[in-house]
């Protein structure tokens, strides 16, 4: 009997150990580049499973003139805010998978703004409209060793092009915006 007991509560003690609470970190920082631009971020926890995701970077545009023939390369600032719900953190910890870094799944709502500002210099004529995206979006994210990390990302959402004065847009100021995301990253 007495060895039944010692089996049953170790067997409990390791089921305990196993049960952790799974959660994001309380505020993770680092930088990340992907193939158009530059970004430093800070995710901060609001739940559990919830990380609220601060951006501030650079997006990149290659463009080219179709009379002229030629082609320009501007870096505008972007500003962004990301609830992001990593949903799949305890099936990790089950499954003994790092969740450390906010190494996960996840669901969000990507808010970016870019302000009429641009790094670079535009052909004649050509202004830049400053612009807002609200992006439903799914991604993954994984850390590679104790520092490096990589992120991917899909969805599809909404735009809006604040007008300026004396601008000529298209018919529409608002329509569809595709995220589609690819970063390196290091965490500090």
């Amino acid at each position: 009997m007495k060895q039944f007991l010692l089996a049953l509560v170790f067997t409990l003690s390791v089921f305990e150990i196993a049960a952790q609470n799974a959660s994001v970190e309380k505020s993770t920082f680092g930088i990340q580049t992907g193939f158009l631009g530059v970004w430093a971020h800070n995710e901060s926890k609001l739940s559990n499973a919830i990380a609220l995701r601060s951006e501030l970077g650079l997006d990149a545009a290659i463009f080219g003139e179709n009379f002229v023939g030629s082609q320009s390369f501007i870096m505008v600032p972007a500003i962004t805010l990301e609830p992001r719900w990593y949903y799949n953190l305890s099936k990790r910890v089950t499954k003994k998978r790092r969740i450390d870094g906010n190494s996960g799944n996840f669901v969000s709502i990507k808010t970016t703004y870019h302000p009429d500002l641009v790094l670079g210099s535009l052909p004649a004529n050509t202004v830049f409209i400053s612009d807002i995206t609200i992006i439903p979006t799914w991604g993954i994210r994984r850390n590679v060793g104790k520092h490096f990390t990589y992120e991917t990302g899909i969805g599809i959402g909404y735009y809006h092009l604040f007008k300026k004065d004396n601008v000529f847009l298209f018919e529409d100021e608002n329509g569809v915006a595709v995220n589609l995301h690819l970063r390196i990253g290091y965490r500090f």
